[in-house]
Formats: structure tokens, sequence, C-alpha cells
């Protein structure tokens, strides 16, 4: 994928987990950046369950962008670095 997808991919897959762990946006340019880490992490963890890697932005790549995006948002709240408890509202 290039450099466009990969920043459109995230950008989706950062809002969404922003809204399922956070229940509200964090700006365009964290959910961009949590986007892309999560893809990255989330298509790692894909690569290594399944041999097989996200070459194309699709409904299955932006739900296992999202996942990945969702445990590094959680795990951003387990270290601290928000205030707030995690999944609040």
């Amino acid at each position: 994928m290039g450099i466009i997808a990969w920043l459109v991919l995230g950008l989706i897959a950062g809002f969404i987990a922003s809204k399922i762990v956070n229940r509200r946006g964090m700006g365009i340019v964290r959910e961009v950046l949590l986007g892309v880490l999560g893809a990255v992490v989330g298509g790692a963890l894909f690569h290594l369950a399944t041999g097989r890697r996200i070459e194309h932005v699709t409904l299955g790549s932006v739900l296992v962008a999202s996942t990945g995006a969702i445990l590094v948002l959680a795990a951003w709240h387990a270290l601290g670095g928000r205030r707030g408890t995690l999944f609040s509202r």
C-alpha cells in the first residue's frame, strides 16, 4: 500500500477506535497517528496469525487496523498516557 492509503486507513481506524474506547474524538492528528500505529500492530498480528499481508484498503483491512488501534489505545490508557479511565464516557 502507498503512503496515502496508509493515511486513509489510519484515519478510519483511528476514528473508529477513538469512538469505541474514548467515546469522543481525539483530534485528526492523534487519530491518524493512532490509526497508522494500530494498522501496523493489527497487520503484524494478522500476518502472524494467518501468514497473509494486508495489501489494499478493504473492509477487512479496516477491521484489522481498527482492532490494532483499539489495542494501542487501550495500552495507552493502561499505561496512564491520558487522564481518565479506560473506556471512559
